[in-house]
């Protein structure tokens, strides 16, 4: 369906019915919150988007904000993909995605605490105990364990999808090292240099504070008996997909980026090598994954972690931002009794939707999705980046029968979701230099400290830039927009 408008830059805009458009309604009627905006874009020439587009990944380059893309055979580096429409979100809307997003945390935490405490979710019932049991992300060395401040997932990552009914829907949870916040922060920065009198048109909440609540939070989860805590962030190194965020955060925070090898362990405290003798080390923001962190535990031949690490951290002498074992609860196979989980340390009735999930270890659900591989999504429980997924009215026939000898072999390690219409909205697309729909979701920032929470207004919304694409992963070739959160 061909949408009228008599701006040359929106004049070839064509909305597809079947999917929530969130420039237009269904009358092809610009929204309000969107009319001022496209009135300002539309003054520009299809020519001024190029030019504009081309000094925005220009200044991506310089700023060296990319990302690894891990394939079969090599590594390439890419620029971040940037649109220049951003995306706008009323303050009503928000209101309802920041309380959704912020009890989905607070339940995980209690969820985490109770399954590497008491197990009273198990004992009572409500979520099996082959769940946990079998999930590659559950760590026994974290049983009867307590974090400082009692915070398992200080950071959370939610993504949220709009569906044609026009509802948020919760896609997945993410409390092992959720990314993308660094590429949040660049947007905003970047549309501002493009575009600046934009914002002279909207009152939006800044995007900019997160690394200042983020160590905030980080100081509220400090060791006993630490004053003034020496936080840090521990990354894998350079050639990590998430190294420029890694570097981003620490030096907004204020404080040192290190490696493994920059750290030691004596007595079970933690110090940091510098130039002027070893500096402890209260808090460590880790980019690491749980098998890394420590060779004496875990991966004997790893070469990223800090032997004698845990044992610091089992003696509270250090605070491992998120704590290790929390990918437990990010298991895709766990989201499907979130309601469930919610309801049953909160006392409160979900706020966002789940989206109807079939787990292929229930024998009668591996039946239904084995039999309609067509129209669902197959996902691994445990990957992330987009990897792993089928869509199955993508797939041939012969494709189809791979994908069922893959979930038979292994039913545990996938679900099945109905294939959602993700809303769409305006993008810029380079190769026909005009504004096209594609399709797009949201990730949330959620910070949980002791005593404190903080939600990021704002979020990445992430673009599938490929037409009828649904996968919106970096890596899977997806981009991303600015998105504002409106002052009320």
């Amino acid at each position: 369906m061909k949408t009228e408008h008599k701006e040359p830059t929106f004049s070839s805009y064509k909305n597809d019915p079947k999917f929530y458009d969130e420039i237009f309604d269904e009358n092809n009627k610009v929204k309000d919150v969107y009319k001022t905006l496209l009135n300002l874009y539309s003054e520009h020439s299809p020519q001024d988007f190029a030019l504009l587009n081309n000094k925005a990944k220009a200044s991506f380059f310089n700023q060296g904000i990319t990302f690894q893309v891990y394939g079969e055979h090599e590594t390439k580096e890419k620029i971040f993909p940037f649109d220049l429409f951003p995306r706008i979100i009323d303050p009503d809307e928000w209101e309802h995605i920041e309380k959704g997003v912020l009890q989905r945390s607070k339940a995980l935490n209690e969820f985490l605490w109770d399954i590497y405490h008491d197990k009273k979710i198990i004992k009572d019932g409500i979520v099996p105990l082959d769940l946990i049991n079998s999930s590659e992300n559950f760590l026994d060395q974290m049983i009867g364990l307590d974090p400082p401040g009692g915070v398992y997932n200080h950071i959370s990552g939610t993504d949220l999808i709009k569906h044609s009914d026009g509802e948020y829907y919760v896609l997945e949870d993410n409390i092992r090292c959720p990314s993308g916040v660094s590429y949040v922060i660049c947007n905003r920065t970047a549309l501002k240099r493009a575009l600046f009198g934009v914002f002279n048109h909207y009152q939006t909440h800044t995007v900019t504070n997160y690394a200042e609540n983020l160590l905030e939070i980080m100081e509220t989860v400090k060791p006993q008996g630490v004053d003034s805590p020496n936080c840090v962030v521990i990354t894998p190194g350079v050639y990590n997909s998430a190294y420029y965020e890694h570097s981003y955060l620490a030096k907004a925070m204020g404080v040192e980026l290190v490696e493994g090898r920059d750290l030691f362990v004596e007595n079970d405290f933690v110090y940091m090598k510098t130039i002027n003798g070893p500096q402890k080390v209260d808090v460590i923001y880790r980019r690491i994954d749980d098998q890394f962190i420590d060779p004496l535990e875990f991966k004997p031949d790893s070469a990223l972690g800090v032997p004698g690490l845990l044992a610091a951290y089992r003696r509270g002498n250090v605070t491992l931002v998120n704590a290790p074992g929390t990918g437990v609860a990010d298991d895709k196979a766990v989201y499907t009794y979130m309601p469930q989980i919610i309801k049953y340390y909160l006392e409160e009735e979900p706020i966002l939707k789940n989206v109807h999930t079939y787990h292929c270890s229930r024998p009668d659900e591996l039946k239904y999705v084995l039999e309609n591989v067509h129209k669902l999504v197959i996902k691994p429980v445990d990957e992330s980046g987009g990897y792993g997924i089928s869509i199955g009215n993508k797939l041939t026939k012969e494709e189809i029968e791979e994908v069922k000898k893959t979930i038979q072999a292994n039913p545990r390690k996938y679900i099945a979701q109905p294939i959602m219409s993700l809303s769409t909205h305006a993008t810029y697309i380079e190769d026909e230099e005009s504004f096209e729909p594609r399709h797009v979701d949201l990730r949330t920032f959620t910070l949980l400290g002791k005593d404190k929470s903080f939600v990021l207004k704002g979020g990445l919304t992430r673009v599938a830039l490929q037409k009828g694409n649904l996968v919106v992963n970096s890596s899977q070739g997806g981009g991303s927009k600015d998105t504002w959160v409106l002052k009320k």
